[in-house]
């Protein structure tokens, strides 16, 4: 099973609604895995390699390498590590969780930071320039790409160290920013990410084949992901759709010019056109196997088959992670008290990804992230919808500074705080809602999943 604790999960509070939320979360996660999906439009039969419709003839390739970075990476490359076999020349994969499941034939796994890089994935990425280097026009690379790549392949352009990288990266996630803002900014002081990593790929004359998963808020559902995808961007392996001049927007709509790095700063705002990065890769085949919609299409059609009425409220949501979950509470009292927008029982879905401003580190006294904080907010404001369970997660199983992937809360949370001694409002304050909602038995427990599509979010409200 993707969730561990489900057991912990449902020895309290709405037992029922909980079973129904997590039955809806652990079948969605199962189906939305990447190494089942790559595995089941991959294979290699004699020299031919098949990925989807494609097909390439590995007798005329000298080398074979793959490169893999993200939250789902250990199961993509993994997926990839397994057909290839021996065909493979090396691999290097950059992870933020490395288990005992990650087992590969010649592929070496480094476990990178994330939400803020670490010097362990700096030096893999040394290894991966020191790969693509030295690679020429009969060599192939296969690349799997997931979101958090921007983190866990952190290595900054020429001028920038990797401490002014991560100070860049801890600022703009704390400033309120929407993820694209904060990839404008970091993407272009980076030496691989935001295209540059194909760039470098393209100068040896070599060949690029890329499988991705697209975390972006406003992508369009996957429709069939094995048919090469034209319009690919972003990640180190595409086109880069954010330019100098949103970075720049970016630092003046936030007000962070005087907290991030000065070197930084310098070069964002002085640097000239030849700094932009590349917005097009015409020669490269890519296959994009989920996107962010795909967890509510899936997480609703399974609802469905469970005989539940379900409804997708928004793959769009952004903003403030608490007020999001004082939202939602609304909604389920709105649903029970008067059939709007749905009548009760229902299931309501959404995705996106919602952000949590913190201006003061000094602030912070415990671990969280948006999630966790998502979910304290529907606790706060859910007791008057008696068996409303929400649950909130991080679907690539970590949200923020947590082990955990998320939370379950429902209508009984906040009695049941009351009865602990915990105060849900002070733990949103101290930006420390892990450490209240796991001795609550509220933290939710996967490890790697195998996808990374953002924040899903599952509501279950029964009827009076």
């Amino acid at each position: 099973m993707k969730i561990r604790n489900y057991d912990r999960l449902t020895d309290h509070g709405c037992r029922e609604s909980r079973r129904i939320v997590l039955d809806i979360t652990e079948k969605t996660l199962q189906r939305l895995d990447s190494y089942r999906i790559i595995r089941s439009m991959t294979r290699l039969e004699g020299d031919i390699l098949h990925i989807g419709t494609k097909s390439w003839d590995l007798s005329k390739k000298k080398n074979v390498y793959l490169i893999g970075a993200g939250k789902a990476c250990n199961h993509m490359a993994r997926a990839i590590d397994e057909v290839l076999g021996d065909r493979l020349t090396r691999g290097i994969a950059i992870v933020k969780i490395r288990e005992d499941s990650d087992v590969f034939n010649k592929t070496e796994v480094y476990t990178g930071g994330h939400p803020l890089p670490n010097e362990a994935g700096y030096q893999a990425c040394l290894k991966i320039l020191d790969m693509v280097d030295n690679a020429g026009p009969e060599d192939l690379f296969i690349v799997v790409i997931s979101g958090g790549s921007s983190a866990l392949m952190s290595c900054p352009r020429e001028g920038i160290t990797l401490q002014d990288e991560i100070d860049t990266t801890d600022v703009m996630l704390k400033s309120g920013a929407g993820i694209y803002e904060v990839n404008a900014v970091r993407r272009h002081i980076s030496a691989l990410n935001g295209g540059m990593l194909a760039k470098r790929i393209r100068g040896r004359g070599a060949e690029l084949v890329g499988i991705g998963i697209s975390d972006a808020v406003g992508n369009k559902p996957t429709t069939a992901p094995e048919v090469p995808y034209e319009q690919y961007a972003s990640t180190p392996m595409g086109p880069d759709k954010t330019t100098l001049e949103d970075a720049r927007n970016a630092i003046r709509k936030y007000a962070v010019a005087e907290r991030l790095p000065k070197r930084v700063l310098d070069f964002i705002m002085n640097a000239g056109p030849e700094y932009e990065t590349p917005k097009e890769f015409k020669e490269n085949t890519y296959f994009r196997i989920n996107t962010l919609p795909d967890s509510c299409i899936y997480a609703k059609a399974i609802a469905e088959e469970m005989g539940l009425n379900a409804y997708i409220l928004t793959s769009f949501l952004e903003g403030e992670a608490r007020d999001a979950g004082t939202v939602f509470a609304s909604i389920a009292r709105e649903i029970q008290s008067f059939g709007n927008p749905f009548k009760a029982p229902c299931v309501i879905l959404s995705s996106g990804e919602v952000t949590t401003l913190i201006t003061d580190n000094s602030s912070i006294k415990g671990h969280g992230g948006p999630s966790h904080e998502m979910m304290t907010g529907f606790a706060l404001a859910a007791s008057g919808a008696p068996g409303a369970c929400m649950l909130s997660i991080d679907s690539e199983g970590t949200d923020g500074t947590t082990p955990a992937a998320g939370a379950i809360v429902d209508s009984t949370t906040l009695s049941s705080a009351g009865e602990n001694n915990i105060d849900l409002m002070d733990s949103l304050r101290g930006h420390s809602c892990f450490e209240a909602l796991s001795v609550l038995g509220e933290t939710v427990i996967t490890g790697n999943t195998g996808t990374n599509l953002c924040d899903l979010n599952i509501m279950y409200v029964p009827a009076l």
